[in-house]
């Protein structure tokens, strides 16, 4: 059984700097790019930052970029979402998700084959 396991949220003041942690395991998972999703409240899930199986190829959304910084240990199957400069807007629900590198690039909630349950970052102002 395939589970993905996020962990690293939390409340931050503006400004900050938190580092989201997502494990994988039940599979393999070489050949799958790997990624985060957030959700605020009211809003449609979003792609944030995706990062290819062999950890060669990354994608950002524009309002990340320069802040936050996605890695990935193949050896763990773990992802890593380092969130610098952090802002009341990046406050979210953020999921892992797993898909083929073509769909991550993508950004699309359909695409993705796998999700963790998510875990909750709070910036306040």
């Amino acid at each position: 059984q395939v589970q993905l396991v996020e962990s690293g949220g939390g409340l931050v003041q503006a400004g900050g700097s938190l580092r989201l942690s997502c494990a994988a395991s039940g599979r393999t998972f070489s050949r799958y790019g790997m990624g985060w999703f957030r959700q605020a409240p009211g809003k449609e899930r979003e792609f944030v930052a995706g990062i290819s199986w062999n950890g060669y190829y990354t994608k950002y959304v524009d309002s990340v970029k320069g802040r936050f910084t996605i890695s990935k240990d193949n050896l763990k199957d773990t992802v890593i979402l380092q969130m610098n400069s952090l802002k009341p807007e990046d406050t979210a629900v953020y999921y892992c998700a797993v898909a083929t590198w073509a769909n991550m690039v993508l950004g699309g909630t359909d695409g993705m084959d796998y999700w963790g349950k998510g875990t909750l970052v709070i910036v306040s102002s």
